[in-house]
């Protein structure tokens, strides 16, 4: 364990924490990684909910994992597995149909052709456009944002390397990349269907986490990223078999063998800073560690604003952390079952929905859902985003029963009326309702719940405002602090103090990204 000006102190467990960690240790700089809660893995984490019922606690689609990284950590040869389910995202409607989004976009043309002949000729083109803005974005998450008051060379190379992407582009999809990142998600799903239980699965992967509605501008945004993840515009179904607490628990197993150590159960209380560098942390128990270089995964706001003092911040960048928006919109359900439920849009038997389940048939249904949130309540109605991931993975449950997984939006933070301490109840049975619309005997199915409000998601598992992404995807914040998807400003104001989080979303997936580009950039500091 290095030890003095070359010491690294990672704060946070979670899969950015402990990806950063692994190449960190790889690299011969063995880092000390402290994690507040008694176990690894942060939002990642899978576990029992009922006696007998494992469950993805909070994210529950594990990946894409960026291939390096899975190449690197060897994970394949600790034994993980990827379960890809059939059909990426299921979308149901209260009348009974149901609409199914594969890989292939000739398959899901077909699936489309009986509903819509205008829909199945415009998907392979819907396809096809967000695959080639994919390929164009994509070297937007290995790279670090240029700090736009203080230009260096590098970000000169870097822009300039996508710049050549964007260049490769032809002109209507360069035009279509300009016009469609700051346009409301819901006008970009307009322009390429017709079929409203379409459009809201399009304008889902928009809104996710987001205190936005499909109508607001800049939703589009997300649909871009996605594409510079995995080539498509819908949320990732890709699933680890033991949920996503197997590959934090793989990670972190990875990162111990190489030489990293971690400690759970050690929560910082405060990050020292010296003549404006960083010093090393002081844990809640009161031990001090010294440090010359202090990774952090929690949001900006936690740590800029609970854990530095603010002599130690300059006053302008100060404002702009006060500044940053994190509002939650969020919540989490998770249900153990006695059985599989019974969907009316689908047959009995039927596997098609392994992967993801989208509730929310239409736009106008969606912006109903995020009116509740303005005015500061949860939604009576809710968007959800499902998986039964025991369907993939039969040892989460006892044979024959199932857990569910549920992202239910909106759930706002901050409610005008009463507490989440005494509506959580109240909020529980607006799912099972909206819930019981489209399977009508998931109530007589429930023997176990648990259920994680935006003010459980701060408390216990420290995102700020309950946010999920620890800040708004707005265009305006892009440039800011978080990392979207990877793209993050890895260093801060404060020498040796590096960010590394929120490169993941649970509904999103994890990729790993701002894990492995923070090191990167922290090991190029180390060796100068």
């Amino acid at each position: 364990m290095a030890s003095g000006p070359k010491r690294v102190v990672i704060i946070g467990a979670g899969h950015n924490g402990l990806v950063a960690a692994f190449y960190l240790a790889k690299a011969g700089f063995a880092p000390l990684v402290l994690e507040r809660r008694g176990i690894a893995g942060g939002v990642a984490v899978t576990e029992e909910i009922h006696p007998g019922f494992l469950c993805p606690t909070l994210a529950h689609a594990a990946g894409p994992l960026l291939p390096q990284i899975w190449n690197d950590v060897q994970l394949e040869k600790q034994g993980l597995q990827i379960i890809k389910p059939e059909a990426r995202v299921v979308a149901l409607h209260p009348d009974g149909r149901a609409m199914r989004i594969y890989d292939d976009p000739q398959r899901t043309a077909v699936e489309l052709a009986p509903v819509s002949a205008h829909d199945a000729k415009n998907y392979p083109k819907f396809h096809s456009s967000f695959g080639q803005l994919g390929r164009a974005i994509a070297p937007l998450l290995s790279m670090t944002p240029p700090d736009i008051d203080n230009l260096k060379m590098e970000d000169y190379f870097n822009l300039s390397k996508f710049g050549l992407k964007f260049r490769g582009l032809d002109k209507r999809e360069a035009y279509r990349l300009l016009r469609w990142a700051p346009m409301a998600v819901a006008d970009l799903a307009a322009e390429w269907f017709e079929t409203e239980l379409l459009r809201a699965v399009v304008e889902a992967r928009g809104i996710l986490g987001a205190f936005a509605g499909p109508r607001s501008p800049g939703t589009s945004v997300g649909l871009l990223f996605q594409a510079a993840v995995d080539g498509q515009a819908f949320l990732s179904s890709s699933f680890v078999q033991g949920g996503t607490g197997a590959l934090t628990g793989a990670l972190a197993k990875a990162a111990t063998a190489a030489g990293a150590q971690i400690r759970t159960g050690a929560g910082v209380a405060q990050i020292l800073v010296k003549d404006g560098e960083a010093a090393g942390v002081v844990l809640e128990s009161g031990e001090d560690i010294t440090a010359g270089f202090v990774v952090f995964t929690a949001d900006p706001r936690h740590t800029f604003l609970k854990l530095i003092e603010p002599a130690d911040l300059e006053p302008g960048f100060l404002m702009k952390v006060q500044a940053y928006r994190a509002v939650g919109t969020v919540a989490k359900v998770n249900f153990a079952l006695s059985g599989l439920p019974q969907f009316t849009a689908l047959e009995n038997g039927s596997r098609d929905f392994s992967g993801r389940i989208h509730i929310g048939p239409d736009t106008d249904y969606l912006e109903r859902a995020f009116d509740a949130a303005k005015y500061g309540d949860f939604s009576a109605q809710p968007y959800m985003d499902i998986t039964i991931p025991s369907l993939g993975d039969a040892a989460l449950a006892p044979r024959g029963a199932h857990v569910m997984s549920i992202l239910v939006q909106y759930a706002t933070y901050q409610l005008n009326k009463g507490e989440w301490v005494s509506r959580r109840d109240e909020f529980a049975e607006s799912v099972l309702k909206t819930l019981s619309t489209y399977a009508p005997n998931i109530r007589e199915l429930i023997v176990g719940r648990r259920i994680v409000t935006p003010l459980d998601l701060e408390q216990t598992y420290g995102l700020t405002g309950g946010h999920i992404f620890h800040g708004e995807h707005a265009l305006d914040q892009l440039f800011a602090f978080r990392p979207l998807l990877g793209w993050a400003r890895y260093r801060t104001p404060i020498k040796g103090l590096y960010l590394c989080g929120a490169g993941t979303h649970p509904g999103g997936g994890i990729t790993g990204a701002p894990g492995a580009n923070a090191s990167r950039e922290i090991i190029k500091d180390l060796k100068r």
